[in-house]
């Protein structure tokens, strides 16, 4: 079990390996965020931009208007909010062919705090027009979306957690841009989720069928493009939907998919998540537990839905 970081490291160096107009861009994290690895196997088309992520980003731009493909990979914090206007202007007004990776978002931070544990960067890159937003769930996911995001044209969000991630899928899954897996059917309610909280909304499913609830479990990995087609399947397939992300309430996930089924159809919705309150310091686990988003908070919440009148 490795972490998706790791993953994605890997995966760029052998992309780099393969096409010599793939650039990497470093602020100074190549050890923490996965990369280091590229620096090693492909120091050629690895440029270390320093601690200057606002100057990365354009530097990413004026690569890209001349026919390069470069990878800007630093913590998600920076990424959506210390740089996120030149990611705005520079990358995104021009529609240019930049890829943005994120690494230690959310409470899987831990220790960092609260200062270091992004817990909006869905919300602020999905806002922004030309931007798509990927969030995988394990290795497996992570290296296929990593291409993905390299033979997309245009601007690309890849949000990654840091710690080691349970392998979900085979090396063969496919995960287009766009779309999303259903990882387990039930008809009396869906638990959609992305990341991290992938596999414990499968664990929350097992706790529900013990008590004779089936859930339909769906790894929402492209948060932009929607699949709102799915989405509303499950909305009228089951009871109502639970949404859980590691990521605020306000803007993530679960107001994404709000909005998606607001153009289609209604569905009765509650939305787990950090409730606008920042993290706090601590191993991950015991947070989870802190801001409810276990796999027993997950099947309560299920239980709730279900309970409740329509």
């Amino acid at each position: 079990m490795i972490a998706n970081r790791i993953a994605y490291g890997e995966t760029l160096t052998q992309l780099a390996l393969e096409n010599p107009n793939l650039l990497i861009l470093d602020a100074d994290a190549c050890k923490s965020t996965g990369i280091l690895c590229c620096r090693e196997q492909v120091p050629k088309q690895f440029i270390q931009c320093g601690i200057a992520e606002q100057n990365m980003m354009g530097v990413a731009a004026g690569l890209a208007l001349n026919g390069k493909i470069p990878f800007v990979t630093t913590f998600a914090v920076f990424t959506c909010m210390r740089a996120v206007e030149q990611v705005r202007n520079a990358v995104c007004y021009g529609n240019l062919n930049v890829k943005v990776v994120g690494t230690h978002a959310g409470l899987e931070t831990g220790g960092d705090g609260g200062t270091h544990q992004a817990i909006e960067d869905i919300a602020i890159m999905r806002a922004l027009p030309n931007m798509i937003v990927q969030v995988p769930a394990d290795p497996n996911a992570t290296r296929k979306m990593t291409r993905e995001a390299a033979a997309h044209t245009g601007p690309a969000y890849l949000r990654l957690g840091k710690d080691p991630a349970p392998e979900l899928y085979s090396s063969e899954e496919e995960f287009p841009i766009g779309g999303s897996k259903v990882l387990r059917e039930g008809q009396d309610v869906s638990l959609v989720a992305c990341g991290n909280m992938v596999w414990r909304a499968l664990e929350a499913a097992k706790l529900l069928e013990q008590e004779g609830i089936q859930a339909r479990v769906i790894d929402l990995y492209s948060i932009k493009p929607i699949d709102q087609e799915t989405l509303r399947k499950a909305a009228q397939e089951t009871k109502g939907i639970v949404t859980v992300e590691d990521h605020n309430i306000y803007g993530g996930l679960g107001g994404a998919v709000a909005e998606a089924l607001g153009q289609v159809c209604p569905a009765r919705l509650i939305r787990l998540g950090l409730k606008d309150v920042f993290g706090r310091s601590g191993n991950p686990e015991p947070l989870y537990e802190m801001y409810h988003l276990t796999p027993a908070d997950i099947a309560a919440a299920a239980k709730e839905l279900l309970s409740s009148k329509s």
